[in-house]
């Protein structure tokens, strides 16, 4: 019976080399896509450090931009607050322009309509004396009609 232990381990030792034979291509293959895959996973460390270099950099670029525009906003509400106040100051100029002209054309415009009635009453009292000096000549004239044709009748 030794010698068939000794086959029978024999023919396992024979069956396990073969099947260490048989998964050893499989092994390297799988060595070979570890090793790829290692490099590729490098490689794309080596290439992404900078990009995230590029990207801290771009993203420091756009805070410092992003200041600039707040500095710039901040400018413009202070122009805006000047200007809000310079056109107040010009409404407040405008009221009071407003209310000298409606002064200055009250106090103008009594005198100019007395002036405007004393000048419409000159002109109707000058009228109706002519009319009058009109009417009295023309009676003075039918009465010496009046005259010479009584005379003439008698």
């Amino acid at each position: 019976m030794g010698d068939i232990g000794e086959v029978a381990a024999l023919i396992a030792a024979s069956a396990f080399a073969l099947l260490v034979l048989i998964l050893t291509l499989p092994i390297l293959r799988l060595r070979h896509t570890v090793d790829a895959t290692t490099r590729m996973i490098n490689d794309l460390n080596d290439r992404t450090a900078p990009l995230l270099g590029d990207v801290n950099t771009t993203v420091k670029n756009v805070n410092i931009a992003l200041e600039q525009v707040q500095t710039s906003l901040d400018g413009v509400n202070l122009q805006l607050a000047k200007v809000d106040t310079m056109t107040s100051h010009a409404q407040n100029v405008t009221a009071n322009v407003a209310n000298l002209a409606t002064v200055v054309s009250a106090a103008a415009a009594n005198p100019l309509v007395k002036v405007a009635a004393f000048g419409y009453s000159v002109r109707r009292a000058a009228a109706s004396r002519r009319h009058a000096e009109t009417e009295r000549e023309v009676r003075d004239t039918i009465k010496q009609q009046r005259r010479a044709a009584r005379r003439g009748n008698r």
